[in-house]
C-alpha cells in the first residue's frame, strides 16, 4: 500500500461537477520502537521519509506522528525541533486502508 491515491474516490455533486472525496488518515500511537531527530533547516518531510522509509510518497506518516508541531500542507520542517519518525510503519499502514476502502 504505497499508492494512497489509489483510494481516492472521484464523486458527482447534484449539478454533475467531480470531486474527490478525503482520504482519512489513522491515528498514529506511541511506540517504544520510535525514533526522536532533531531537525535542520532545510529538512523536508518527503526527503525524511525516503531516508527512514526508502519510499518519500510515507512523508504523511510523519507528519501524522507530530500533528502540534509538522502541517500537513507543506513537506518544509521547522528546524530545531524534535519529531517522532514511527518506526514500524506496516500496522499504520493496514489502518490507513482499512479506513479508506
Amino acid at each position: 500500500m504505497r499508492e494512497r491515491n489509489k483510494y481516492t474516490k472521484t464523486r458527482r455533486n447534484t449539478d454533475k461537477r467531480r470531486y474527490y472525496t478525503p482520504l482519512k488518515y489513522p491515528e498514529i500511537p506511541l511506540s517504544p520502537n520510535d525514533s526522536y531527530v532533531i531537525t535542520l533547516d532545510g529538512d523536508r518531510l518527503d526527503l525524511m521519509a525516503d531516508q527512514f522509509y526508502s519510499d518519500v510518497r510515507l512523508w504523511w506518516i510523519i507528519a501524522g506522528a507530530n500533528p502540534n508541531k509538522i502541517r500537513r500542507d507543506s513537506y518544509n520542517v521547522p528546524g530545531g525541533i524534535e519529531i517522532r519518525i514511527p518506526r514500524e510503519i506496516n500496522p499504520i499502514l493496514k489502518k490507513f486502508e482499512k479506513l479508506n476502502k
